[in-house]
């Protein structure tokens, strides 16, 4: 009798969340999902011995994990889940309001009375939390900390005598039951790595890997795979070539599950199933055995498409293709492949848990033997691979979907002629295998890479990268060993593909802006590792997130006298005003130091006043201004300035203005009687337009655009107004060569190069 082999592969997996510099945790979620999923999807298998499974672990979740069980991790999130009620900061009470919700409604918060009840007092102040933080008293605030962490934990972990007498408690927790929470949460994190190596001895499960930081592998080796996937795509105008880097990628990730599990994987999901032939070749020439990649890759490497029929079902000449193992020969490479059942596995992911648990148990079951009946009837044998994310779906089931798991194996291991096995089982029990002559790069969505390249925002990101790893091939024979190791560390992390899942249009979360600025706190950790400043640019957002600061346009010029000793109100009257939303910065961690920015012209100079949210910082400091010049209808900026102001002991101890003189390498403005830069209580300069070739002109073009933060250029086409039209401006503060804060956080201040008559009438 022909056999019908399943193999199930879950792929667990979180981005690198860790700053390696500061050693803080930008989110939450390793820990979360190592306390709620990990360790009891492979546990529960040990009420089904026949039923063999596939786990993916992912090596940087695994270095986390390993961070927290350490007790290294710095995680800002337990930080406030931790701290007494009564002691938390007014920041503090917004950050738990913003992060301790972020969880499943309906089957995370909802399952816990007190927990929704604290959350409909949230919504009714419209999730704000700077309105509802001076509504909550403490002990609700601490029935929310203690709330937000058991509802995260496992099933498994339920089932604890003590936290099972909290959960009974409902409310009212106390600041011992808050301990307890936070101190057995590493106590079971402990739990989730051992029961893999466990299960693995056993047999029960096999485990692959992914390189390291998650990267796409093909993009990786050669950025251009993008548009080999997706002819014509636009490409980063810098390509990114390092087969060395993938190489490495893949070596660390095979070195340290042998090192944590006792035995080196045969086999690897590249991430997000994206596979090149010169990625395969990479891996077989590691002694990997196996990779795994979606229908998608198969159907355009043999020039099929899976179409099924209205019941999901292939015909049997494409089922025969599918539900088989395949081998990819070339040359001296050699690579068993493995390719899902994209419809199956979505179901999972997607339709399952919105049915009983019993239903959607015995429906599956019965669409897998459905789907090999064909190749089944031939007398072959078949395998049917369903393969998807091992975490993030069981928010959106009942009980972390234990039920429907449990009615699933139960099943499988009572059905004749059905075995749930590894994939290196498949491949050793397999017969004809089918041949596989060439690969087309793609990944598991759509067969190609565009989630991650081709977005304005993701070929920005490649560029960036670009520049990051081209500094450090230029800098690191200059560097000392530990500062190569970091740059290096840093280098891979950015490699990662999270980072472009977040660029571009395609996906979105609560987290985007965390998402961004640790990518480009990534690329700035490379430049501050080898003893450089990070370009400007790492001081501004990849993603294109709307703006929301208060912007003043300039409505007449302005004459100030440059001294910072004091505000001089009616000198600034006119001038355009940017104040910066505190909110973006308090609810994510992010220092806070810079209010609000006064600019201006007049007819011969350009003035810039910027204002701290408190005192002057008491530390060691630059100020940067950039500056641009832009005429109408041209693509580049007439002039880039960007003046370097240095402070120390809250004075202001040099100061320069680069980019005068091209290309010269700089310019001292202190010694140019027109030029002016002052701190004291405030920071104001005063830089002529000549520098900036600027003049302002008279006109009626409507193309007069007053707003701020969207880096918009002039409408192609429009007439010239003057030598030039506007002038850009942004304001940074750096702190040990990396960006702290910014005005604005995103965009530009824009000022109209027009008469003071037309700026006095709005024009």
């Amino acid at each position: 009798m022909p056999a019908l082999r399943l193999i199930l592969l879950w792929h667990q997996h979180q981005p690198f969340y860790k700053d390696l510099v500061t050693g803080e945790y930008r989110l939450p979620w390793v820990r979360l999902h190592a306390l709620k999923d990990y360790y009891g999807m492979v546990k529960l298998l040990d009420e089904f011995p026949n039923v063999h499974q596939n786990f993916n672990l992912v090596p940087s979740l695994i270095t986390q994990i390993q961070d927290y069980v350490a007790g290294t991790a710095q995680d800002p999130f337990l930080k406030v889940a931790a701290k007494p009620a009564r002691d938390l900061t007014q920041k503090e009470r917004q950050f738990a309001l913003q992060y301790l919700f972020q969880a499943n409604p309906a089957n995370v918060i909802g399952r816990y009375p007190r927990y929704w009840e604290l959350r409909e007092k949230f919504r009714e102040h419209g999730y704000s939390a700077e309105k509802a933080e001076k509504y909550l008293e403490p002990q609700q605030f601490t029935d929310l900390q203690v709330l937000s962490q058991i509802a995260w934990f496992d099933e498994f972990f339920l089932e604890d005598k003590d936290i099972a007498g909290l959960i009974q408690k409902e409310r009212n927790f106390s600041l011992d039951d808050q301990s307890f929470v936070i101190k057995r949460e590493r106590e079971l994190l402990a739990k989730v790595l051992p029961v893999y190596a466990d299960a693995a001895k056993k047999g029960s499960i096999e485990i692959s890997a992914t390189p390291f930081y998650h990267p796409i592998l093909p993009l990786v080796c050669d950025t251009n795979a993008g548009g080999v996937s997706t002819p014509g795509l636009p490409l980063p105008q810098n390509r990114f070539r390092h087969p060395e880097d993938a190489r490495e990628q893949l070596v660390r990730a095979l070195d340290l599950h042998q090192e944590v599990f006792g035995v080196r994987p045969k086999g690897v999901w590249p991430s997000e199933g994206s596979v090149s032939e010169e990625a395969i070749a990479i891996a077989h020439s590691l002694g990997v055995q196996w990779m795994a990649t979606d229908e998608g890759v198969l159907g355009r490497s043999t020039g099929v498409f899976f179409q099924r029929d209205g019941n999901g079902r292939l015909p049997a000449h494409l089922a025969d293709r599918l539900y088989t193992i395949h081998r990819y020969e070339k040359g001296e490479t050699a690579m068993h492949m493995v390719f899902r059942d994209h419809t199956i596995s979505d179901m999972i992911g997607f339709v399952y848990s919105g049915m009983d648990p019993g239903d959607a148990a015995r429906h599956l079951l019965h669409n897998i033997q459905e789907a090999a009946r064909p190749v089944l009837e031939q007398g072959r044998d078949a395998v049917v691979s369903v393969i998807l994310d091992g975490e993030n779906a069981w928010e959106y089931y009942p009980k972390s979907g234990r039920e429907f798991l449990r009615r699933f194996y139960d099943a499988l291991q009572s059905e004749n002629g059905l075995e749930a096995v590894t994939v290196s089982e498949a491949i050793e029990c397999h017969r004809n295998i089918s041949p596989l002559p060439s690969i087309v790069p793609g990944s598991w969505i759509n067969a190609n890479f565009n989630v991650w390249i081709g977005a304005p925002e993701d070929n920005r990101a490649w560029d960036y990268l670009h520049h990051a790893r081209e500094f450090y091939t230029q800098n690191a024979p200059r560097a000392t060993e530990a500062q190569r190791k970091l740059a290096f560390e840093e280098i891979l992390i950015a490699e990662g593909s999270d980072w472009n899942w977040w660029y571009g249009p395609e996906h979105h979360s609560a987290n985007d802006r965390d998402f961004d600025e640790l990518y480009r706190k990534h690329l700035s950790n490379v430049y501050q590792a080898l003893g450089a400043a990070p370009p400007d640019y790492l001081s501004q957002p990849i993603t294109g997130g709307e703006v929301r600061p208060a912007f003043t346009p300039q409505t007449a010029y302005i004459h100030p006298r440059v001294s910072a000793d004091k505000i001089r109100y009616f000198e600034w009257m006119g001038a355009a005003i940017f104040t910066a939303d505190q909110r973006a910065g308090a609810m994510h961690g992010k220092q806070f130091l810079l209010d609000s920015v006064h600019a201006g012209i007049d007819s011969a100079f350009v003035y810039g006043r910027l204002d701290f949210a408190g005192p002057v910082p008491d530390m060691e400091f630059d100020l940067v201004v950039n500056l641009e010049s832009w005429a109408n209808g041209e693509a580049r900026p007439r002039r880039v300035l960007r003046l370097d102001a240095k402070v120390q002991d809250r004075k202001l101890t040099e100061w320069r203005v680069e980019g005068r003189e091209e290309p010269s390498p700089g310019h001292w403005s202190n010694n140019d009687e027109s030029a002016k830069a002052a701190l004291l209580r405030n920071f104001e300069f005063q830089l002529p337009l000549s520098w900036l070739l600027a003049t302002p002109g008279s006109s009626l073009s409507s193309d007069h655009n007053h707003n701020s933060g969207n880096g918009a250029q002039s409408k192609a086409g429009a007439a010239p107004i003057s030598p030039t039209s506007r002038l850009k401006m942004r304001f940074s503060l750096w702190q040990n060569r990396l960006p702290v804060d910014a005005l604005p956080v995103e965009g530009w201040i824009e000022l109209q190069l027009v008469s003071e008559g037309e700026l006095a009438s709005g024009m």
